[in-house]
């Protein structure tokens, strides 16, 4: 079988031509498919020549065996590849947050008009998002408030995230296409020692309704209007990824070994 015919087996979805609506379907369809997690990055923690990129097959086997997806490089940078396939006019862009260009993002232009679909910043991003804007374009979800912005003059789009009324992060995408070998300077760094997702935990799953989050100690379910939280024991870790993520906890407990979560991501 050809890999993106794979693809979109595990995304539950058909090939179809390219619109706004097919590209609903496939965005839906991504992000309740193919969960944020660094559990993929953390299993290859003490194996450096593993580190980088996952080739697509890769990928695909950890979202098809253990219920694994992958951060913003894997899971933006594959969609980007599969969205191209489909025929799509689309361009992965950097994204400015504490440092120039260490997010990724996709923007699709399709009839006519061009959209945001990011499936790697662990949040409800569920539909592509349009950078055409004349108003701020909001979306709810529990105690966080996304904000896209209308493009400044240079092109570029703000997106904010608020947490309990105050702006908490954030990305401005810079609109110009990149390569991925671009990329590879961050997504090395994304490995070293000290990097956040090497001293942290974060798994997020979403529904069409509700999400599910373990970031580090804590567990929440959210949904556009409410939201709930407990804290979880650290030998809990690994039971827990299983029963509530599907993520087996052999995989959690090989991810865990020897993170210390002192980050918060």
């Amino acid at each position: 079988m050809d890999l993106f015919d794979r693809y979109l087996r595990l995304l539950g979805i058909t090939r179809r031509r390219p619109s706004l609506e097919a590209l609903r379907e496939l965005t839906l369809a991504h992000l309740t498919r193919v969960p944020f997690e660094n559990i993929s990055k953390l299993c290859l923690r003490k194996q450096p020549e593993r580190h980088g990129l996952p080739a697509l097959e890769r990928f695909l086997d950890g979202i098809e065996r253990h219920r694994l997806g992958g951060t913003c490089y894997a899971n933006n940078f594959h969609l980007n590849q599969l969205l191209e396939h489909m025929g799509y006019r689309v361009s992965l862009c950097g994204a400015d947050m504490s440092a120039p260009d260490v997010h990724m993002v996709n923007v699709v232009s399709v009839e006519g008009s061009p959209y945001l679909v990011d499936g790697g910043y662990a949040a409800p991003f569920l539909e592509p998002m349009p950078l055409d804007l004349k108003q701020d374009q909001e979306v709810p979800w529990g105690r966080d408030r996304y904000v896209l912005k209308p493009r400044d003059s240079a092109g570029r789009s703000r997106m904010e995230h608020h947490r309990d009324g105050r702006l908490r992060h954030g990305y401005l995408v810079n609109p110009a296409p990149r390569r991925i070998g671009e990329f590879a300077g961050v997504i090395a760094d994304s490995f070293r020692a000290d990097a956040t997702f090497m001293n942290a935990l974060l798994v997020v799953r979403f529904s069409g309704t509700r999400s599910l989050t373990l970031r580090n100690l804590t567990l929440t379910e959210a949904s556009a209007a409410s939201w709930r939280s407990r804290e979880v024991g650290r030998p809990e870790l690994p039971l827990v990824m299983e029963q509530e993520f599907g993520i087996p906890r052999a995989i959690g407990s090989q991810a865990l070994d020897g993170v210390e979560l002192t980050q918060n991501a």
